[in-house]
Order: structure tokens, then sequence, then C-alpha cells
């Protein structure tokens, strides 16, 4: 059952269901984008981490990362950058606390999902992977028809990548274990709405499935 039939209401699944939500599918090249894993977000000590939801996000995302890599998939990550200004910092809206020097490079990527020398980290400063970055050109690189989107948090910067990925017409598919967020209902939601217009959410272990079968026809 879609984490969503909790949180909308009979009538909008009704309403949305008529014309929407279908399936688009995987392509023929997938890639893995694995977006703001940092332990900004999935560590506690963090104002905006949260490990309730993110630790468990690592872990399911981690089985994903391993059969990518056994697959030979590209995989590419996205963090955030420091600002070294209010410019570079922008309008958000939460705000930027001084750290304890002895806690990680908040913009690191967790050590559970360390990336390869051979796997891109882009940097960005705004929600979207794909703004203000070079990931659509190495989507292309790669001949990328189907981006798998992981990531935190599902409200902000996972729904902003999938939009922009869609608008690129890249396929995308969303694991439903493999994002999250640190509100429950606005997790829902917002995969309630990607499913619905702008990609497939699917179960981490349909996404596995299809992976192992198109590795076993290689």
């Amino acid at each position: 059952m879609p984490v969503w039939d909790s949180v909308i209401a009979q009538d909008d699944l009704s309403a949305m269901s008529r014309e929407w939500g279908k399936r688009g599918g995987f392509g023929r090249n997938p890639a893995l984008l694995i977006v703001d894993m940092t332990y900004a977000f999935v560590d506690d000590r963090f104002p905006l981490g949260y490990g309730k939801t993110g630790w468990p996000c690592v872990l399911a995302i981690r089985r994903l990362l391993d059969q990518a890599r056994c697959m030979g998939l590209p995989v590419i990550y996205s963090g955030g950058l420091v600002p070294r200004n209010e410019a570079e910092r922008g309008l958000w809206k939460n705000s930027a606390p001084d750290l304890p020097p002895e806690l990680p490079d908040p913009n690191s990527i967790v050590s559970e999902l360390a990336p390869l020398s051979t796997e891109t980290v882009i940097r960005k400063r705004r929600p979207s992977a794909f703004f203000g970055t070079e990931l659509a050109s190495l989507l292309v690189y790669y001949r990328v028809d189907t981006v798998l989107l992981t990531g935190m948090v599902t409200s902000g910067c996972v729904r902003a990548t999938a939009v922009d990925a869609f608008s690129y017409n890249f396929r995308v598919i969303v694991p439903e274990e493999c994002v999250a967020d640190r509100a429950q209902v606005s997790h829902a939601v917002n995969l309630f709405d990607i499913h619905m217009k702008y990609g497939d959410v699917v179960p981490l272990q349909e996404v596995l499935h299809e992976l192992t079968r198109r590795y076993e026809k290689r």
C-alpha cells in the first residue's frame, strides 16, 4: 500500500487517478542519484538533521547503491555548499547557527554511502540538484534516460529534483524507502504528487528486482 493512502482523501485519490498516476516505467539506461544524504540532513546533532527517518533511508539506499555499482550504473551524489555571504545563502527560512568544530563536515556524504573516486559529487545552493549545477550535462554524458532518485528531504530537494528531471525529459523512478523527510504528512503528500505527475514511486524491492532482471540479461 502506498504511503499516501492513509493521508490523501479518497475523493482526491479518485479525482487524480482518472487521468494521472499512470506508470512511466524504466528506460534503457538508468543512473542512481543520491540527493543530499549528508550529515546535515541525516544526523540529529545538526539543526536540520532527522535521524529517525534519515538513518533507515541510508540503509535502504545502501542496498540500491550496492546493486547499482554491481551493474556498473552511473552514480551521482549531491550535497550543499557553505555560503560565504548573504547573497550565496539566499532566502532560506532556517537559521544558520555556528556548529561545534568536533562535528563532521555537515555537507559531507555519510560514511555509509561514501562516494567512490569514480563517482561525482555535485555541489548546490538551492533545492534542485539540477539548478546551477552540471547534473544535466553528466547525465547526457552517460546517455542516461532514467533517474533512480533517492535522498532527503522528500518535500524539498527530492521533489524539486524530480520536477526538474521530468522537465528535462528523464524518466523518474523513486524507490519509496530510499527517500525521507522530517514531517511524514509532507513526505506522503509529496510522494503522491510525484507519482501522479512526474515519475513512478515504487517499493525498493521492485526496483531491485527490475535491475537484477536487466543484469541477468547481459
